[in-house]
């Protein structure tokens, strides 16, 4: 099947899909979060065994200057969380994670969370944001799941360390153009590695909000040009 005969992304308008780089297709909305997550370029993944931790973690990320990062289905309270930081601070770029089934899709989505990102391909899922017109960030390992999920914005490299950066070199040279947000086993000491080889954004979990001074790692980050981060 030829790009020009895709299946339509989320507000999707007409016409063909020129290349995996162009978002000519997507609506004004997709177009702002992808736009919005590129700037970030570090997306935090903040996951807890409980809804407060999350919260306390959320609050020293915002406090460093982080304005795009994502709560976890897997914490308890976790619509709480995302209803909460939606009302309270409305220039955060807020997303949810590990989110695999439709019923929490809609959840999220009804809390305000602004993206959505799963591990691995969840076609319910799409159905839900594309109604919503919102950005979902669907996971893939191969190139043809990657290929699909990047034509609809934002394609997940999930768990990368399992190719490395060699692979994702090898991914962007057969999907140019691609939007590949790199996650699982992406560190702070590695995360501009992985930029510098073509990640459109990383997002970093516990190698971030579980060290002792979540803003000197923050302030590491940044000093490395290739992160070209304002989150």
């Amino acid at each position: 099947m030829s790009a020009a005969h895709e299946p339509a992304a989320p507000g999707a308008q007409e016409g063909p899909v020129a290349d995996l780089g162009s978002t000519a297709h997507l609506s004004p909305a997709l177009r702002s979060d992808i736009a919005r997550l590129e700037a970030a370029r570090i997306v935090p993944t903040v996951r807890a065994h409980d809804a407060e931790t999350a919260d306390q973690l959320a609050r020293t990320l915002w406090d460093a200057g982080v304005r795009a990062f994502e709560f976890t289905a897997t914490t308890p309270g976790w619509r709480g969380l995302v209803a909460r930081w939606a009302r309270r601070e409305p220039a955060l770029l807020l997303g949810l994670g590990t989110v695999t089934s439709a019923s929490v899709a809609e959840s999220a989505l009804e809390a305000g969370a602004h993206f959505l990102v799963s591990p691995f391909q969840v076609p319910e899922v799409r159905q839900v944001t594309d109604a919503a017109d919102r950005l979902f960030v669907e996971g893939g390992l191969s190139p043809t799941e990657l290929r699909a999920a990047a034509l609809r914005g934002v394609a997940k490299l999930f768990p990368a360390h399992v190719g490395g950066i060699a692979y994702l070199r090898s991914l962007r040279s057969v999907l140019p153009g691609a939007r590949i947000m790199a996650t699982g086993g992406v560190g702070v000491e590695t995360a501009a590695d992985w930029l510098a080889a073509g990640a459109f954004a990383v997002s970093i979990g516990r190698e971030l909000t579980e060290t002792d001074d979540v803003p000197a790692a923050l302030a590491r980050l940044r000093e490395q040009p290739a992160a070209r981060t304002n989150a």
